[in-house]
């Protein structure tokens, strides 16, 4: 099989200074993507100046702007921006997103509208101004980036848990309405290796413990790390997923085949 080449792609990925989306766009650019990338960080922090030295390393153009995906305006000023600066777009990596762990009776009704908006209601919107761009692109492809939780959960990790189970909803429904100019596909990590989960080791009185024992609840015998799911979306993106829309794919190292007791 020949190597994924997305060579002179205009990506766009949410999310970019840190996690997962700065190893999916520093993939992307080895695949041959140029990349615009937002967050809510400013343009001169050094997260920020890592995610642009990481695309040029490879040869390519990165265009950054702070974005709250929460805003509507700033989203489509964004995107506007993105178009007018490359003339096309070709890729979506839906990936900003926050941790709501509460529990079920404990989450007040300003987190869950919180939770509703950012892990929910900004892919949708993004998806939307985006629309347009990918249309007119030879193979536009929207992804969203899920969780494991879609699929399985844990007490405690209400309502993250009930937006991303529904992002699989709105991946089947832009599909099926927007196929076949645009495909629409899901991503559902599990464990990766990111700032925000090493916060949730440290949350227990020995880190180190509770890493090895997740670790030991994966048959891979190691977590996830972000360039891997980064691999995933350039493949989606390729000209070798063109038969694959409408999937939210689990990729969580084999932990949901594994029958737990504790």
């Amino acid at each position: 099989m020949l190597p994924i080449d997305l060579k002179n792609k205009i990506a766009i990925v949410t999310g970019v200074s840190s996690g997962i989306g700065a190893g999916v766009a520093k993939v992307l650019a080895q695949a041959g993507c140029n990349v615009s990338g937002c967050s809510r960080t400013e343009k001169s922090n050094d997260k920020v100046i890592s995610f642009i030295a990481s695309i040029e390393k490879y040869g390519r153009q990165a265009f950054y702007q702070s974005v709250d995906v929460n805003q509507p305006d700033q989203i489509h000023s964004f995107v506007k921006s993105v178009g007018e600066y490359f003339g096309q777009i070709d890729l979506v990596v839906s990936n900003a997103g926050v941790n709501f762990f509460k529990g079920a009776e404990q989450c007040t009704d300003i987190e869950w509208d919180q939770n509703i908006d950012l892990n929910l209601a900004s892919h949708w919107r993004l998806a939307k101004f985006c629309k347009p761009w990918l249309e007119r692109s030879e193979n536009g492809v929207f992804q969203v980036m899920s969780s494991n939780h879609a699929y399985s959960s844990i007490p405690g990790c209400f309502p993250y848990n009930v937006t991303k189970t529904a992002l699989t909803g709105l991946v089947r429904a832009l599909a099926i309405e927007w196929g076949p100019a645009i495909r629409v596909v899901g991503i559902a990590p599990g464990f990766i290796e990111t700032p925000g989960n090493d916060l949730w080791f440290d949350s227990f009185s020995d880190p180190q413990k509770e890493r090895n024992r997740t670790i030991q609840l994966h048959p891979t015998g190691k977590l996830g790390t972000s360039e891997e799911i980064g691999g995933l979306c350039a493949f989606l993106a390729s000209d070798y997923a063109n038969f694959m829309t409408g999937t939210t794919y689990l990729v969580d190292g084999g932990r949901s085949a594994l029958m737990q007791d504790n």
